[in-house]
Order: structure tokens, then C-alpha cells, then sequence
């Protein structure tokens, strides 16, 4: 027995075809239609008939697509599969490294079940989290994932539902946190039927994809629930600890409860139904702070973001490339692409108001007394890699030198570190754009404007692969046997030591931004970041340099021979970095934070703190709006009414920076 519900404001009248048994729905308040079947059980194939149309639709909530998004749908029992993982609990974010994956390209059979035998590889190499390209059902065998149309029902190509559970059941087994990436903002162009149903689209508003999602228009309540048991749904039904929510700044939503407040909202209601901790982070470019500032706050309460500014930063001090939005991050008002990289270390966001040349308007805001470990840095990803014509990795554009600086950068910056599948051996494999639409009008059309995109930078059309020919999709599989050549295997075991550094010392997982120190030199090319009794010291130019160091440092990694630390200098090879550790350092007895919603206050503890010491000298800028967060009691007062629960042995003190 199953009870067939579906939202359809559009449809006059609605059936439901069950194993070749067709049964009239009848219409509920709220434009539902509704209809239990005894006969139906878990692999029961179905379609809705819409009105006089006798062609049957797929379910929007379709758990499995085994004929494609074009096809029936078929019945799933979420609960029938045998989990070993009651005891799972997720290792934190602070402390974590996060692994992106493509399942097609990352073995050879592009498969879930496939990618089980490397999660012993990953667990070695000290990854914490599987971060999973979209896996919801898309027309055609291979594709990125951002073309989804059956957001419910996993790819068949990849295995479908019973491969994900098995893929997350054994990766809890070995520790390790999976991700899934959640694409909300658009439809794919090819197998979406939605529109037939209701309003899941707004005419108002578009995307660089297609038709914008309905946020905020007539119908918005359904759509945003649709999507919001999307999310509930792989979190409870298929066990993934955390969602990547794909392109956030393409949500449009003027509600007085943004879609992500209510994303964060709903998904933390489950986290305390099932006693896991479940992660929400955000891809935006909008470089808002908002997002992953607490909703007590005024923010949307996210876990974490990704930080594009230190990957625009960092790669255009490596490769000096300056088009595009790498326009930024290049000689602006006075600042060198070494200053914008000390500013994403030291603050987060390079853009935090200013006038954006690239975009040509104001970009972003400042970052106020968050921790470092809400953003994630990284070198590549597959936006990075894929976006280029020929999908050229960081390792075939540059000599293992600065490669190797880029990962000591992202492995031991403040940022929580993400890398992109291959990248810790080098892969030779690009990452190209791929498509397999099975419309060849859609096909050729995604095809040509491929090529001119690239053509309008300077590109010949035969240098642009085509992402409709599966040679695309084949040259983007990972070479595992490359782990054996010599230049691999020594860039494998510099991501490892790494790793491992990032591991054993805690001053290199503190989110704490104003621990942080860095020194630059614009012309010679070499930054130096401390975080603790650590300290990373590069040199990304073509010669030699020597900065001064203290006697009490040593170096623990170096990535070429020629480094040389000696009493008082430290020897730097061009395009060589180093990893020193300074051995008489002690943790200081004081520290300050900067309070989150009044800029420029500061909040100090000491320790001459007495028990009758309180924050209530601060209360009269509380008016001022915003909250304040008392140092020594950790609480957090949202607003001024809230005073008056303010403990007396706050330990804390206010003053003007």
C-alpha cells in the first residue's frame, strides 16, 4: 500500500498510472492530489496523467528513475537497507579536510560502488570529509551534476539509491563525513516536468542556467518545502552528514525569512530529532558574511562558505594571470596581488565594499569576529579546473614548486582546507566541462556555445573540447596508476606530511583570525604567515631570497633541498616554500576578539579579571544596535532588552580600537 501525493495548482484533473493500473486522484486543500493504492509496494513503476494529456509524467518527488528523467518512476523503501553506522558521529569542521569528488571520473567504472575501494586511499591520506559533486538524476549517463531534474532520485548511472546508502555506510565505517552538493537555484534544460505541476519557476527573475527558482511569488510555500524535504531527505534517508548548497548568490528571495534561514532552520529541527550534526555550507560569491554569522545575530546560520577571494588571491600570485575576475587581484589602487593575499588570509574577503573593476560596481563586505574555520580555502575545485577552455589543472600550469606552495598555503591556512579529487598526486588528467543530452538540437547548442565563450577570449573552436563527445568525459577519468610515477608520488607525500602537520598541531586549526600574522614583500615575490609557533615562508619569484629569522626556529617541511635555515636567516630557493616551527613559543596569557555587530570595539579578557568585573559598561552601545558576546561568560546578548540576563563574573572589558 502507498498513498500518492503530488502538488498540481495547474492541473484540472490527475491520475496516477501504478504497474499499468490507472487510479483518479482527488483534489485536497492546498491544491494537493491524493490517492492510496493497495497494490502498490516499493518497485512499483508510476506516472502522473495530467488533465487530457495520456502520455504519463515522472513524480517531482520521484525517489528512483530507473528509465531515465524521462521515464516512469519507481517506489523506494527508505528503511529497508541495513545501516551499520548507528554510532556514527562525524568528525568537526574546524578540524576537518573535505575531499571534492565527481563520481564518473574518479575510477574507471564511474560508479558509487566503484568509489568504496578508494576510501581506504582517502582515509590514509587524512581526509575528513567526501564532498560529492550532485547526484540527483539528469537526462543522459554522464554530466557534472548541475543539470539535475529529479532532485529526489539519485543518478542512475552512478547505481542509484542503494549505491549511495552503501558508498555513505562505508565511508562512516572508516570515519569519514560525506557531503552532498544540492543544486536550488535551477532546473536542468532537458527532463524537468515541474512546470506542468505548478509554479516551481518565477518568470521574474533568471539565471545563467535557466528559469530562477519561485522563492518568494504566489506558490513559494510549496516550493520552498519541496526543496527543504530535499534536503531533509538525503540528510535522514541516505545518512550525508552535511549539503554543499550549489551558486547561493543565484537565489533571489525578498521574504522576510530568507530560503536559507528556513534551510538552516528546518535542517537544524532534524539534527536535534536524530542527535547527529549535520552541516549546511554555502557557495556564494556575494562575499557576505551574513551568511554563516548566527541567526541570533541577524545572519542565516550556515556552517561555512567557500572563500573565492583566497583562491583568486593565491592563484593570481602563482600563474600572475590577470583575466577575468582575476582582474581584481591584480595591481588595483596602489595593492599587488601579494597584498591582496595577505588581506583574504588576514580577513577573509579581499572585496569587503570597495569598487570591483571586474564587476564594476561595490562588492562585498567586511568579515567581523568570525572564525576563520566558517570559510573554506582551496586551490581547485571543480568550478576552477572545468571552467577553463581545457580543463587544465593547477599541476599542468605549473612547475611542483609553486604547486607545492599553493598546497602548504591551503593546508595550513586558517581556512577549513578543501582539495579537488587528484590534485594531491597531480593528476595529468584535465577536468573538462562534459554533457550527454540526448536532444541533439540541445546538444548542438550547448556544444557551440561552449566554443564560442571561449573563442570570444582568444581560443581557436579546435582547442575547445566538445562537451557533448564522450572522448570529453573519458580524458576527465583519474589515472590511478600515476600514484607509482616519481613526480606523483612526491607530491602525494607533500600533501600527506602536511596533512598530517595540520593534524598534530592545534595552533593550525584555531579559528581565531587575529592569531594570524603575515609579512609580504610585493617585488621579491615571498610571504610569510604565522599561525602560532608555526610558520609558512614562500617564495613565489624567479630568484633567491633570505629573510631574517629568530635562532629558535627549525624547519620541519621544506619543499626543496636547497632551503636553508640557519641561525638567523632563513635561505628560500626561488618558487620554494618552507614550514618552520619556532621552538621556545608559548601561547600568550591575553587576547582580544573583535565583537560581531560593533565595529571597531573590541573585547578584551585578562587576566586580572575579577569576579565583580561584567560587560555592563558595554550595555549603552548595545542601543547602537547589534549584540554583543561577553569574553568570559561566552553568552551572547542579542540585543539591549536582553541585559538584564547578563551574568555578574563576566571577566570582560570593553574599548575603542
Amino acid at each position: 500500500m502507498h498513498t500518492f501525493r503530488v502538488w498540481g495548482p495547474r492541473a484540472r484533473r490527475v491520475s496516477v498510472v501504478v504497474d499499468g493500473e490507472r487510479y483518479a486522484m482527488e483534489r485536497e486543500p492546498g491544491d494537493w492530489w491524493v490517492v492510496t493504492v493497495n497494490e502498490a509496494r516499493a518497485g512499483s513503476r508510476y506516472g502522473f496523467l495530467l488533465d487530457e494529456d495520456e502520455t504519463p509524467v515522472p513524480d517531482p518527488q520521484s525517489a528512483r528513475q530507473p528509465y531515465g528523467v524521462h521515464g516512469l518512476s519507481e517506489l523506494v523503501d527508505h528503511a529497508a537497507f541495513s545501516w551499520k553506522d548507528d554510532d556514527w558521529r562525524p568528525p568537526t569542521l574546524a578540524s576537518g579536510v573535505i575531499y571534492e569528488l565527481h563520481v564518473g571520473t574518479f575510477t574507471p567504472e564511474g560508479t558509487l560502488d566503484a568509489a568504496i575501494s578508494r576510501i581506504n586511499y582517502l582515509h590514509d591520506l587524512g581526509i575528513t570529509h567526501v564532498g560529492l559533486m550532485p547526484l540527483a538524476a539528469a537526462e543522459g549517463a554522464r554530466g557534472w551534476g548541475y543539470d539535475g531534474v529529479a532532485l529526489y532520485a539519485p543518478h542512475e548511472a552512478y547505481g542509484g539509491p542503494e549505491a549511495v546508502r552503501r558508498f555513505v555506510d562505508a565511508a562512516h565505517g572508516h570515519g569519514l563525513a560525506v557531503l552532498i552538493d544540492v543544486v536550488y537555484n535551477h532546473f536542468g534544460p532537458s527532463g524537468n516536468y515541474t512546470g506542468k505541476f505548478g509554479g516551481y519557476l518565477t518568470d521574474r527573475h533568471t539565471t545563467p542556467w535557466g528559469g530562477a527558482v519561485n522563492f518568494e511569488d504566489a506558490g513559494s510555500a510549496e516550493v520552498r518545502d519541496f526543496f527543504i524535504q530535499n534536503a531533509l531527505m538525503w540528510l535522514r534517508d541516505y545518512h550525508f552528514d552535511g549539503l554543499r548548497v550549489d551558486a547561493v548568490h543565484a537565489f533571489i528571495d525578498r521574504s522576510a525569512k530568507h530560503f536559507l534561514e528556513q534551510l538552516e532552520e528546518e535542517v537544524r529541527a532534524l539534527s536535534n530529532h536524530t542527535g547527529r550534526h549535520y552541516l549546511v555550507i554555502a557557495e556564494s560569491d556575494l562575499n557576505d558574511p551574513r551568511l554563516v554569522t548566527a541567526r541570533e545575530a541577524g545572519g542565516y546560520g550556515l556552517d561555512a562558505q567557500w572563500s573565492d577571494d583566497f583562491h583568486h588571491a593565491l592563484w593570481s600570485v602563482l600563474t600572475g594571470e590577470t583575466r577575468g575576475y582575476y582582474q581584481d587581484f591584480g595591481d588595483i589602487g596602489g595593492a599587488g596581488p601579494m597584498a591582496h593575499l595577505a588581506t583574504a588570509i588576514r580577513e577573509v574577503f579581499v572585496y569587503q565594499g570597495q569598487y570591483s573593476p571586474h564587476r564594476r560596481r561595490s562588492h562585498g563586505r567586511p568579515v567581523v569576529a568570525l572564525p576563520s574555520d566558517r570559510f573554506l580555502g582551496y586551490i581547485q575545485n571543480h568550478d576552477q579546473v572545468g571552467n577553463r577552455a581545457q580543463g587544465e589543472r593547477l599541476s599542468q600550469l605549473l612547475d611542483i614548486g609553486r604547486a607545492k606552495i599553493a598546497a602548504a598555503m591551503v593546508l595550513l591556512g586558517p581556512f577549513v582546507p578543501m582539495l579537488f579529487a587528484g590534485e594531491e598526486f597531480a593528476a595529468s588528467s584535465p577536468f573538462l566541462y562534459f554533457t550527454d543530452f540526448q536532444d541533439k538540437e540541445l546538444g548542438r547548442l550547448v556544444s557551440e556555445g561552449r566554443r564560442n565563450e571561449f573563442v570570444a577570449f582568444g581560443w581557436s573552436p579546435d582547442e575547445v573540447p566538445d562537451p557533448q563527445a564522450e572522448e570529453t568525459f573519458l580524458r576527465s577519468k583519474l589515472q590511478w596508476e600515476e600514484l607509482g610515477g616519481d613526480s606523483h608520488a612526491e607530491m602525494l607525500d607533500w600533501y600527506r606530511r602536511l596533512i598530517v602537520l595540520r593534524r598534530q598541531e592545534s595552533a593550525l586549526t584555531r579559528g581565531e583570525l587575529q592569531d594570524v600574522g603575515v609579512s609580504f614583500d610585493e617585488t621579491q615575490k615571498w610571504l610569510r604567515m604565522t599561525r602560532g609557533p608555526i610558520e609558512v615562508a614562500f617564495n613565489a619569484g624567479k630568484s633567491e631570497v633570505t629573510l631574517p629569522v629568530a635562532n629558535s626556529y627549525e624547519t620541519i617541511l621544506s619543499s626543496s633541498q636547497e632551503i636553508a635555515c640557519g641561525a638567523d636567516n632563513l635561505r628560500l630557493p626561488a618558487r620554494s616554500v618552507a614550514v618552520l616551527r619556532n621552538r621556545i613559543w608559548q601561547k600568550p596569557h591575553s587576547e582580544s576578539r573583535i565583537c560581531t555587530n560593533l565595529p571597531g570595539v573590541a573585547i578584551s579578557a585578562t587576566p586580572t579579571c575579577t569576579p565583580r568585573q561584567c560587560c555592563l559598561t558595554g550595555i549603552r552601545r548595545l542601543e547602537q544596535g547589534g549584540g554583543i558576546v561577553c569574553n568570559g561568560c561566552r553568552q551572547y546578548l542579542r540585543r539591549w532588552l536582553l541585559a538584564a540576563f547578563l551574568p555578574t563574573p563576566c571577566f570582560a572589558k570593553l574599548s575603542r580600537r
